[in-house]
């Protein structure tokens, strides 16, 4: 056993330090700083178990091998998230929510599952009408409900995530009455909404619009999208940026390729980022901090692919493999709704009949979808839904 006590290591050019041998223990009461980097800067061929923070994510992160690559560290819950029986009966971890949805009306359902388990979704509480196509922004504790294509397309509904029970009023309104499924992008503190459709016309428009979570009050203006776009996909965030991809133009059904992003701290216009794979509207997205998962959607024709970007970086998409085909699974037009954990990508939904399922990858490979369950509470609303998780890649 080896014992070191200094207050700094470093050679002699303070390029680096000694190599140290042996079963070491470190016992100062204060703090060691691991090596750190941003993504695109992690070492490739090294040692698995190697140790590192990741200063885009502002994660800690570690390496599984050349196959898997670098994934995150991710903590569990010490308390169950309560409530539930199966699957989801004392579950720990990520919970993702499915809120609202469509066909052959309006639903006013909110139910949840655990993403670390499979199983079907189970009731949360109900939202005080019936909504499709808003937008959902949350940080760990409280989710926002906003806009959509019934009741009032100013509306915030707020709810707390951990517990179960109905929406109460959020406090304040979007400054822009949206519907047609703007995108959602969320950090711990802030939640944006981009894009959608005027009310109570049905044209495209590029307002940016952004409120604080933690706080009651109206949204405010944040900047302009390039394009403007309806049924985008959204919850595809790291903890600095904010991407929208995909939707409908102004000459709607004109559908683009094009994927642009936001820094979520400060305030502006979108960026161009790169482009999808197939010009694609109604196109579920999600993300870990690391990596976004762009899966469905319609081109006109039903899609299965799924597709991923790598968010700190900016490029076009790549392949990442197909969604399942399962006669419980509809992954065409009236998006997909997407949910994320640090590790997992749960796809569920579409336009029905027959878009009751739920699916999901994991996020560091590449592969088809496997099955994960199925919605649990009126599974024939499973389009346009909006959906939050505790877990996604803005936190």
């Amino acid at each position: 056993m080896s014992e070191v006590r200094v207050n700094n290591l470093s050679n002699e050019s303070l390029s680096g330090g000694p190599t140290i041998s042996g079963i070491t223990t470190f016992s100062s009461p204060y703090f060691f700083v691991p090596p750190q980097g941003d993504t695109a800067s992690r070492p490739q061929g090294c040692p698995p178990g190697s140790f590192r923070f990741n200063t885009d994510s502002s994660h800690l992160e570690y390496y599984r091998g050349d196959t898997i690559g670098w994934v995150e560290v991710e903590a569990e819950l010490t308390e169950p998230l309560g409530g539930g029986t199966g699957s989801n009966a004392n579950a720990l971890g990520t919970r993702g929510i499915f809120v609202g949805g469509y066909s052959p009306s309006q639903s006013n359902d909110i139910q949840f599952i655990t993403v670390s388990t499979l199983g079907t979704s189970q009731d949360f509480g109900d939202l005080n009408s019936g909504y499709s196509a808003g937008v959902a922004t949350n940080d760990r504790t409280r989710g926002f409900y906003s806009g959509g294509n019934t009741g009032n397309q100013l509306d915030m509904r707020l709810c707390t995530l951990a517990s179960m029970g109905d929406s109460v009023d959020g406090g304040g309104d979007l400054s822009v009455a949206t519907k047609g499924k703007p995108t959602g992008n969320s950090s711990s503190t802030r939640g944006v909404i981009s894009g959608g459709r005027d009310h109570p016309g049905s044209s495209e428009f590029n307002v940016i619009q952004h409120h604080t979570i933690q706080t009651t009050g109206n949204a405010a203006d944040f900047g302009d999208l390039l394009n403007p776009r309806s049924y985008n996909g959204g919850n595809c965030q790291s903890t600095t940026r904010g991407i929208t991809a995909g939707g409908f133009s102004p000459s709607a059904p004109t559908r683009v390729n094009s994927i642009e992003y936001i820094t979520m701290a400060s305030m502006g216009n979108s960026v161009d980022f790169g482009d999808l794979v197939t010009a694609v509207s109604n196109i579920g997205a999600a993300s870990n901090p690391i990596r976004g998962i762009l899966s469905g959607g319609a081109s006109p024709t039903a899609l299965r692919d799924i597709d991923f970007i790598t968010i700190a970086s900016t490029g076009n998409a790549t392949t990442f493999g197909d969604l399942d085909n399962g006669s419980d699974f509809n992954h065409v037009k009236g998006d997909v709704a997407c949910c994320t954990s640090p590790t997992r990508c749960v796809i569920g939904g579409g336009s029905v009949p027959g878009g009751t399922g739920m699916q999901y990858v994991e996020i560091a490979t590449t592969g088809n979808g496997v099955d994960f369950g199925g919605f649990g509470v009126n599974p024939n609303h499973s389009q346009d839904r909006g959906v939050w998780s505790t877990g996604h890649g803005g936190l």
